[in-house]
Parts: C-alpha cells; structure tokens; sequence
C-alpha cells in the first residue's frame, strides 16, 4: 500500500494511541481541560483513514495545512558536489566567498534605492495632496462650499488604494499586507509560494505607495523588509524565472541553503532602510527572521544592513537639501530629542505601561483575528476584497473630516508649525491642531505626537484619536492592501503615551520630570511590542532611532513587560495570520516534557524507497502516484531474516540497508535529460551539476517527463546523484532530541532506522510542528495539532 508522506501524517495524528473507541472522547476532554498529551510507549495503528478531506473550521488555530512544503536547506553532499570543489580547489572557494560580499554590498544598495523611490514618491504625492486639501479647506470655509474639500479628500483616498488593492488582489495576492510573516516562515524553512519573485517586488512597492498615499492606517516600513528579501533572493541566483532572464552568473549560489542566508541578509537590510537602524536589522533577522545562524553569515548581515542605511541616508540628504549631512539614516525618523533623562522611581511607571501597551496589544489581535476570520468567510471574492479596501478609504476619509469639522482646537501657528495648517474655525494666525495631526504621513504624525508642546492636543482630541486610530488600524491590517503595521502601532502609542503625560500632569500638577514626548515614546515602544511580541531588536531599534543610549534601559523594560502581558492574554499579530493559514513553523525549542514521544511514534510509514540501481519505469510510477519529496535509497539486498525476526512484532518492517537519500527534484531532472541513455546511467559530471542549477528554483513536475514505453526496463545508477550521508536517528530517539537536531541542521527529511540500520520510517516537518504548545493565562501544555488540506484563505 503506498501512503505519502502526509496521508502518514494525518494518519499518525488521528491515532491518539489510545483505545479507538475512546479516541473521540478523550480529544474532546483534553480540549475542555487544556491536558498535555500523555503518549504510551507502543506502536500505533495504521488507519485508513485520510484527514486532506476533513472540512476545517474557519478561525482554526490548531490544524495545519498539508499543502504547504519545506525548503531543501540540507546541502546535498552527493558525487557531483564534492568533485566539483575538489576539482577547484582553494581558488573556488575564495571566488565563493568574495561573490557573497558583493551580493550583500547589492543587497543593501538595492534595498535602500527601493526606499528611497518609495520614500520620496510617497512624500511628493501626499505634498500635493494635502496642499490642495489645506488650501480647498480653508478657501471652503469662508465659501460655505465644504462638500468640495470632501470629495478632493475622497478622491485622493479612493483612487489610490483602488489601483493598489486591485494589484495585490489580482496580480500578486502575497504582495498584500507587510510580508513580515511570510518572510519568517521562508526562513524557518517553509516553501511559500512567489514570496520573492520580481513580480511580487514590483506589486509591493505600488501597493506600499498607494495604501500610504490613499490614507490608510498602514506604512511603509514594515513592507521594506519584504522587499529586501525579494532583491536578495533575485541578485544572489543571477537570474530572474519571471522575466526569463539568465546571466549565467552565481549559479553556485542556486539551492535553498545559499538563498536562505541572502534572504536574511536582504531582510535585515529592510530593517536598516526603514529604521536607520544597522543593528536592529542584525538583531531582527535573528530573532523573528533566520533560523540559523553562523559568525561568517552575522558579518555579512551587518555589512548589508550598513551599505544600507548608508545609501539611503546619503540620497535622502541630498534629496532634502542637505547632501553630505547625512540627517536622514532611515524612513522613520524620530527627530532629535532635547533630553531623554528618567528618574529611577520612573521605571515603575514604564512597566506599568508596558503592562497597558500588551493589554491594548492583546485586544488589538484578539480584534484583528475575529475580523481576519470573518473575511475568509464572507469577503473571499476578488471584487469583495477590493470593495473592502475602497470602503475603508472612504471611511479613513469621512472620520478624520468629521473630527476636523466639530473639534475646534486652535493654537497660534508659531508654538507649533506644521506643514499644512488649516484655520478652519480658528482665528488668524491660528491652526486647527486635530486637521494637523491628520492631514500628513504617518511618520509626522508620530514625530510631531514625540515632539510637540505639552499642550499641543487636549484630552478630547487626544482620546477620540486614539480610539478612532486604533479601530482603523486592526480594520487595516489584513486587507487587500500593501502595508505595514509598525507605524500604525507606534502612533497608538505616542497618542496614548501622550495622553497618559497629560493624566500624570493631572496628578502631579507641576513635576519636572513628566515631559509628553518621552512618555510618547514609551507609550509606542509598548504598543509595538503588545502587538508584534519582539523585544531584543525592537529596543535596538528604538534606541538606533532615537539616538539616545542612555533611553535602552526604559525601552527594554517596557518592551519585555509588554510581551509577558501581551503573552498571557493572546499571541502575537504575526503568530495569529501563520496560524490561520496553517502554516507548519517549528518553534525555536522541542515542546516540553514531551520526552515520553518516540521517533518510532512521530515518524511516517511506510517508507518508499528506491534501489541503488532503479529502473524508468518504477521511478515514473511512483513519482506519479505519490507527493513525496525525499526517498531513501537502499542497497537490493535484504537484511539477514534472523534479525527481522528477533524485531518486536509491533515495529514496523524494515526496507533495507540505507544508502542515502534522493529527492524527487533530482529523478525529475535526470529523466528529463535522459540520463538513463548514458552508459551506466551517468551523464557528464560537469553538464549534470549544471542542469540541476538551471532548473531551480523551479523544477519541472512528472507530467512534463516523457518516457518511451522501450525505455522503462532502463536503469539509472542513483549513486553519483543521491545524499550518500543523510541525517538519521534510531526509532528510540525521543521526540525533543529528533526536534532540535531536525531544528536545527534545517532538515526537510530524517530517516529513521531500526538496530541493524534499516530504514522504518520518515520524519518530516508536518510530523514534528504537530506537537504545540499552547499557553493560556498562565496555564502550559502540549497539543496534537489535526492535518488538512482544505483551507480557506
């Protein structure tokens, strides 16, 4: 009977390795009482069973999606790889070493070219725009003509996130949203699909700039991270599959291991451009984006996230008037503070607020998944999605005119200029302060919430902002749309911080030591880190763009207090959308107290191998028949019957002496070149290597391989091709040890074998992200996740 790898899977999960007759009842108990699972030590049945067609819940949090694959970041040490750089020796080598450097010089001059258009487009676009606003508005108000300034406003909301969400809808839906989530789950090792092709950049950078531009709760920063991935991902390959465009260069740099540790480097320098801020992109990609890490791959990171922040600082300088000054290191700047000083019984009041941005984080999520769920049941239509984005322009216009119009906040223009000062019902020289903080970009909005007067905002204006803001950002956030949720976070902050400055003003009439921007800046830091839970690199981050060391102890107790509130009500934003799509993200650590798994209860059987020497025909029908990625490859004699027979009844069979590991990319290429034509099976070693490189990233399917009924007796030699040392465990190997060693060398398949060193089974992702953790209030324990593939997205 063949069963692929995830029918096992599904199969494995179903069978709680309890009585059948019991299996209902107790998953339904464990569900009420939140109980970890108890495994017993014996073998579980194989059921006929096939879970792919189990109908999935919308809003599930604990199945995950069979349709999703992992990335081969396992270097296939086979025949061909090694010839080859023994045959180049030393010179080969150091050729490596210096094109990675070049790259990731690429990498961060590219990435900060791509802010800098977005930038710069954004800033001239929303100049025009509130130009005309302010000038219709004031003119209109004299005129009694208020219906004009409306309809430009609608207009210049409408149009743009109209052309953008129908570009995210129809031409490249993953370009939707800022891409941070996706870009964490392709460096955990998970295949998602045209996350880094041209077309998504180009869709990407659009869509940033209409959803900014059309006034949405969304910015650009979040979506500069994505962006760095896809030019990493582009310029190390030296080619491009949706252009048709090969330039015959780093074609050693074609396979997932090589193209991980760019993508990390182009994510960091994201993180650079956006923030001006090096360190916090090093700090980023370690923490919420990479995997695995090594020295030599932190160095180049670094230099990348540098040559970008560096590239940006110098156009944008030049760009604002001061070339050679190199004021502007990042997207986001926060401007200079005066001082930042705290008093120690301040640090008091920082967790407290810390405490209050993961409490506002949590229902922030809590909201944002109950509306993402109700999208995947009722908004799942193309004109739907893109009906939801125009009318929630339409809604980001009609609120802050109603704001502008019946709040009438005036203070004289000299306490505060602002770029775009409306009078409405103000006096001469006056300015309404609610239109300021409105009619701008986001990021002024922040800068000016850090740096205005005390008594730039009241309590009124202030609170409606902060509620009305909110509400607009967790509506946002999951559209159709291009953009990021970091400075719609960070401006909940500052507007709360701020309005928390004022309650402590009220309290403490008089205090020195209570100034609304520093109290701004807090209360962003623990908005941010309720909503997204990264602590290390956000305080980097913050500290970088501030520019104030002596601030890294506030930020960091607010950020840590944050996510242990945050934590014990709710997971991240970023964790939530993984989830709902079922995506299968192993953790940083193996579940606890699950040492009472085994490898021989984890792993899927039975396995499908090949022989040393295989036949077309056999080959052809069993990648056909079969999804499998990875088979084991065995030599054609069977182990000694006596040993077989001293094996527990309950083991599964064994399939022979393991000899290594092909994988199905590898057959499908070899029967496309015809490889069983050549004498023994074996093409020439340098044309073979080459022809591997010049399919990926995009292998040809089985289909597309067409054999003559003469030739399927032919036989292929596997040996020259296949991984002759993959990765095994013996079945004994409990489930924490075949987690972090699967973890952590970035595996997509381990071979389980018996004592004599036969293959019995086949651990693969789907078979370990299972197993969770769940945390609740406070309370811990691990759950047995369901497998399916029919998931609605």
């Amino acid at each position: 009977m063949n069963v692929t790898d995830e029918e096992r899977s599904r199969i494995l999960s179903r069978a709680a390795f309890q009585d059948p007759d019991d299996e209902i009842a107790t998953e339904t108990v464990r569900k009420k009482k939140r109980m970890p699972i108890i495994r017993e030590t014996v073998e579980p049945p194989l059921l006929e069973s096939n879970d792919d067609n189990a109908v999935v819940e919308v809003g599930s949090l604990n199945v995950l999606n069979s349709n999703f694959e992992s990335l081969d970041y396992d270097i296939c040490e086979n025949t061909l790889f090694l010839d080859e750089e023994r045959k180049k020796g030393y010179k080969f080598i150091v050729k490596k070493s210096v094109a990675r450097w070049m790259i990731f010089l690429l990498i961060g001059v590219l990435t900060a070219l791509i802010g800098v258009s977005i930038d710069v487009s954004i800033s001239e676009l929303s100049k025009i725009k509130f130009a005309k606003l302010q000038n219709s508005l004031n003119v209109c108000m004299t005129d009694n003509c208020l219906c004009i300034p409306l309809f430009i406003f609608l207009a210049w909301n409408v149009i743009p996130v109209l052309i953008g969400s129908t570009l995210v809808t129809c031409i490249e839906p993953i370009a939707g949203g800022s891409g941070i989530p996706q870009v964490k789950c392709y460096l955990n090792g998970i295949k998602m699909p045209r996350i880094v092709r041209i077309k998504t950049l180009i869709v990407k950078i659009i869509g940033v700039i209409t959803s900014v531009v059309g006034g949405l709760a969304c910015g650009k920063e979040g979506p500069m991270i994505h962006s760095g991935a896809v030019v990493a991902a582009g310029i190390s390959q030296g080619k491009s599959t949706t252009l048709r465009k090969d330039l015959g260069v780093f074609n050693y740099f074609r396979e997932d291991h090589e193209k991980r540790d760019f993508v990390s480097g182009g994510a960091a320098a994201g993180v650079a451009a956006a923030f001006g801020a090096p360190v916090g992109g090093v700090l980023f990609s370690l923490e919420e984006g990479a995997s695995f890490w090594n020295q030599s791959l932190t160095w180049r990171i670094f230099f990348a996230s540098m040559v970008s922040t560096f590239t940006l600082n110098l156009i944008l300088s030049a760009y604002h008037g001061h070339p050679g000054q190199l004021s502007f290191s990042g997207l986001l700047n926060f401007g200079k503070f005066e001082s930042l000083n705290y008093d120690l019984f301040e640090l008091a009041i920082f967790v407290m607020m810390g405490g209050i941005g993961g409490i506002l984080g949590a229902v922030f999520n809590l909201f944002n998944y109950k509306l993402t769920v109700f999208r995947i049941r009722y908004v799942n239509t193309k004109v739907k999605k893109i009906m939801e984005a125009v009318i929630a322009a339409m809604v980001s216009t009609a609120v802050p005119m109603l704001m502008i119009y019946f709040i009438n906040e005036c203070k004289p223009l000299e306490t505060d200029p602002t770029e775009n000062p409306v009078q409405m019902f103000c006096g001469d020289g006056q300015y309404n302060t609610v239109a300021a903080l409105w009619l701008q970009v986001p990021e002024r909005s922040v800068r000016a919430l850090l740096h205005d007067p005390p008594a730039a905002l009241s309590f009124l204006s202030l609170g409606l902002f902060i509620m009305v803001y909110f509400l607009m950002a967790v509506w946002t956030f999951g559209l159709s749309v291009s953009g990021g949720l970091f400075i719609p976070s960070l401006l909940i902050g500052a507007a709360w911080g701020r309005f928390f400055s004022q309650i402590l003003q009220f309290i403490f009439p008089g205090a020195g030591w209570i100034d609304p921007g520093k109290y701004a800046l807090i209360g962003a830091a623990a908005q941010l880190g309720g909503i997204v839970r990264m602590t290390i690199s956000l305080t980097i981050i913050l500290i970088e763009a501030t520019g104030d060391i002596t601030f890294g102890l506030p930020l960091m107790i607010t950020l840590i207090t944050a996510k242990w509130t945050g934590d014990f009500f709710s997971e991240g934003i970023y964790d939530y959308h993984i989830q709902l799509s079922g995506v299968p993200l192993l953790a940083w650590e193996p579940p606890p107290l699950s040492g009472n798994i085994y490898a021989n209860q984890v792993m899927s059987y039975p396995v499908v191998t090949f022989s040393v020497v295989e036949t077309v025909g056999n080959i052809i029908d069993n990648l056909s028949n079969l999804t499998h990625n990875g088979f084991p490859v065995i030599d054609s004699q069977p182990l000694d019957e006596v040993a077989q027979s001293n094996k527990p009844t309950s083991s599964p069979k064994s399939c022979g002496h393991l000899c290594g590991l092909i994988l199905r990319d590898q057959l499908i290429v070899l029967l496309l070149n015809k490889a069983y034509k050549y004498p023994s099976g074996m093409v020439d070693q340098r044309e073979t290597i080459n022809m591997f490189r010049n399919e990926y990233p995009r292998y040809p399917r089985i289909e597309q391989v067409d054999v003559a009924e003469e030739d399927r007796h032919l036989k292929i030699d596997l040996r020259p091709y296949m991984n002759p040392s993959p990765y095994v465990v013996q079945h004994v190997a409990s489930l924490p040890r075949v987690f972090r060693l699967f973890r952590a060398l970035g595996l997509r398949h381990l071979i389980i074998v018996d004592d004599m060193f036969g293959v019995v089974g086949m651990v693969t992702r789907k078979d370990l992200a299972r197993y969770r953790v769940w945390r609740h209030h406070g309370r811990i324990g691990l759950e047995e996740l369901k497998i399916s593939a029919n998931f609605k997205s």
